[in-house]
């Protein structure tokens, strides 16, 4: 008998304002969008963010599977989880159905969403209005504490902390169940004890992760945001099997986002930060939950070790000469394990040695700082390279 399985899909990951800058390429700029197909055939959306448009230029290509039917599960009405909406081909072809939830806003009034829709397409804002979409669309108003089934599954919603309110959403599928709670800042207790009943027992918590533990605790309380540390508490409260790390703030860089995932790793044990095509599947045999991360942003690694040497100074300010291994080589650099500290921005040489070889290959580097100062370097492990940072460690640039 086959297991069912279900396949969650990041079109846009990133929060309050989609980015083009290259520091963020890798992670992705394109503002919330999740896709969540479950083993029955229902698809669902979750927000309509500008990741929705690639999610609808793939949508339209031939043979691309798509259901009669699809149900969009909108958080709330900020411009990050709605602006994709007029840039969503399928919304223009007449033989797709959309059924789309969320809350009635008291600032809107009845038919809340509806509005939403057609006004942000209304003169001058867009050269054409909702009339042109040909799809049947339907609206249907949820509160916090409602629930309908669609197919197999069961969909939940519960209130959020976030200004001008937000709702957060349960999935539950034959193949596991996933809780996507964006949009959230801790410390309501009531609010706090609804997302712990969104989450409880979940295969995947998606959470909101925009700011550090520090930005959260001074100048950006009150924002209706969350961090790393609170999703990783609320992951262990809420029995969750794994954490996914979402709408990263559009001014953290990759490297940045690469620091806060390795901080949440070490606070708890399943932990990914969302990035723009990645997929996860549910109840995969042998496996609960299994993340694929997407090719073309991450470089394809190879699996090596070459002996290396490597010369630096020490954060005391002492020289030191270390042999140790290189591995996971990609175009982005290699992975290099220390048991020394260099200091902050001394320069580094690292000396490769290709087996069977006589080829020898040195690198020059700087240890990468953060702009706050900060360094990013758990465990003496290091990332050498002329590119990128990787999640395990840290960047040499030449």
């Amino acid at each position: 008998m086959t297991e069912p399985i279900a396949k969650l899909s990041f079109w846009g990951v990133r929060g309050s304002t989609p980015t083009v800058d290259p520091a963020t390429w890798r992670y992705g700029g394109n503002t919330p969008c999740l896709e969540l197909i479950a083993p029955d055939g229902t698809q669902f959306i979750l927000d309509c963010g500008t990741g929705l448009r690639m999610l609808g230029s793939r949508w339209a290509a031939p043979n691309s599977g798509k259901a009669p039917e699809t149900h969009i599960l909108v958080t709330h009405y900020h411009w990050d989880h709605i602006q994709g909406i007029p840039f969503f081909s399928p919304l223009y072809a007449e033989n797709n159905e959309f059924h789309f939830y969320s809350f009635r806003s008291r600032f809107l009034g009845r038919d809340s969403l509806k509005q939403v829709f057609e006004t942000q397409m209304a003169l001058p804002y867009f050269p054409v209005n909702v009339s042109a979409m040909n799809a049947k669309r339907k609206f249907k108003e949820m509160d916090g504490g409602d629930s309908f089934k669609v197919g197999q599954n069961k969909v939940t919603a519960r209130w959020l902390n976030h200004p001008q309110g937000c709702l957060g959403f349960r999935i539950e599928t034959p193949a596991g169940t996933v809780t996507y709670a964006t949009d959230n800042e801790p410390g309501d207790a009531q609010l706090d004890e609804s997302l712990l009943e969104l989450a409880a027992g979940a295969d995947i918590l998606i959470n909101d992760a925009q700011f550090t533990p520090e930005q959260l605790a001074t100048k950006r309380k009150g924002w209706g945001h969350s961090s790393w540390l609170e999703g990783a508490k609320m992951a262990r409260q809420a029995g969750v099997k794994t954490l996914v790390l979402f709408h990263h703030d559009p001014d953290s860089t990759d490297r940045m986002v690469d620091s806060i995932l390795r901080q949440a790793r070490e606070e708890f044990a399943s932990v990914y930060a969302a990035s723009e095509g990645m997929v996860i599947t549910l109840g995969a045999p042998g496996d609960q939950v299994q993340a694929h991360m997407p090719g073309t942003r991450t470089a394809l690694r190879r699996e090596a070790q070459f002996h290396a040497k490597v010369c630096g100074v020490t954060e005391g300010g002492k020289d030191f000469e270390e042999e140790t291994m290189v591995r996971d080589i990609s175009l982005q650099g290699a992975l290099i394990s220390l048991t020394h500290l260099p200091r902050l921005q001394s320069e580094l040489q690292v000396t490769m040695e290709a087996p069977g070889t006589d080829l020898r290959l040195s690198v020059k580097g700087r240890l990468w700082v953060n702009s706050d100062g900060t360094r990013n370097m758990p465990s003496g492990e290091i990332f050498t390279g002329p590119l990128e940072s990787s999640a395990e460690g840290v960047v040499f640039t030449d």
